[in-house]
């Protein structure tokens, strides 16, 4: 009877052991720092943010034409424009898919998102590291590739953000553009690298600052009578506002990049911005949770 007793007194504190094991357990866990950003995107790149299991993101981009067009475009808002629609899903708190469709060269593009990396409030981890890549599909009219390859291109960038302050965040992020199939004198592969930017003025609204550095030289022809032009891309330059609500985000931009899907910007600007070849544009994504 004396051996019951211990028994049934042991099986009664088992509760209070497991709750204060729990406790234990909660006030010893990591804690993550919050995101960076307040939107999967930064003017004309990635940012770290990836958003809880089960999110779905809808995304619309669009890129008018220059200010210094012309005289009859209203800065660049009546010319030719470029457009995505996009939508992206969260299989995992660490993994994002998403597809986009674009109006220049009718891209159709399949991208994802790992976070490698989080940023701790502890510090223990300083920075939150992602990693962000797309595969594009060129589909404009098909005589103007000689293979279904010659459509496709590739976009990889490591995205590493600090969030410094409750106002104040930034990420550096290098990356690689491949295009399997370009112009002659024109190299396959473009490093660049990103400077990007986030400063709040108020609860719901932010400035942004994103530059776009692109690193490699493409080759150009020997004689300058040739037909064949080479050209090195012009650096990206973008100065924009935000609006965020818990759904929404909404940015004003001001870029020289008229290119949506990455890719195309690292290769192929040839806007100034310091001449003047910058545009209006913005950016709207809306959450669901499900």
């Amino acid at each position: 009877m004396r051996y019951i007793k211990i028994i049934l007194y042991a099986f009664s504190l088992l509760p209070l052991l497991v709750v204060s094991q729990e406790k234990v357990k909660d006030t010893t866990a990591v804690k993550l720092e919050r995101a960076a950003f307040e939107s999967a995107w930064i003017i004309d790149n990635p940012t770290n943010v990836l958003y809880s299991k089960n999110t779905m993101e809808i995304q619309m981009a669009h890129r008018f034409g220059t200010i210094n067009g012309g005289t009859s475009d209203l800065a660049g808002i009546w010319a030719n424009s470029n457009i995505r629609i996009g939508v992206s899903y969260a299989v995992h708190d660490r993994v994002t898919l998403g597809f986009g469709t674009s109006k220049f060269n009718v891209m159709q593009d399949f991208n994802w998102k790992l976070a490698l990396l989080r940023q701790t409030r502890t510090k223990k981890v300083p920075v939150s590291v992602s990693y962000y890549g797309n595969f594009a599909i060129n589909a404009d009219n098909k005589q103007q590739f000689a293979t279904d390859q010659a459509r496709y291109s590739y976009f990889h960038q490591l995205i590493i953000a600090r969030r410094f302050s409750p106002n104040f965040s930034m990420q550096i992020a290098p990356s690689i553009s491949h295009y399997n199939a370009v112009e002659p004198r024109v190299r396959n592969d473009m490093f660049g690298l990103a400077l990007s930017g986030r400063y709040k003025v108020s609860p719901q609204t932010a400035i942004l600052v994103d530059i776009s550095l692109p690193f490699t030289h493409h080759l150009f022809p020997d004689d300058a009578d040739s037909p064949i032009k080479g050209f090195d891309p012009e650096p990206g330059y973008g100065l924009g506002v935000e609006f965020r609500t818990s759904s929404h985000a909404f940015q004003l931009t001001f870029s020289n990049y008229q290119g949506i899907v990455p890719q195309a910007n690292y290769m192929y600007n040839e806007n100034d911005f310091f001449y003047g070849d910058f545009l209006i544009g913005f950016n709207i994504t809306r959450l669901y949770n499900f």
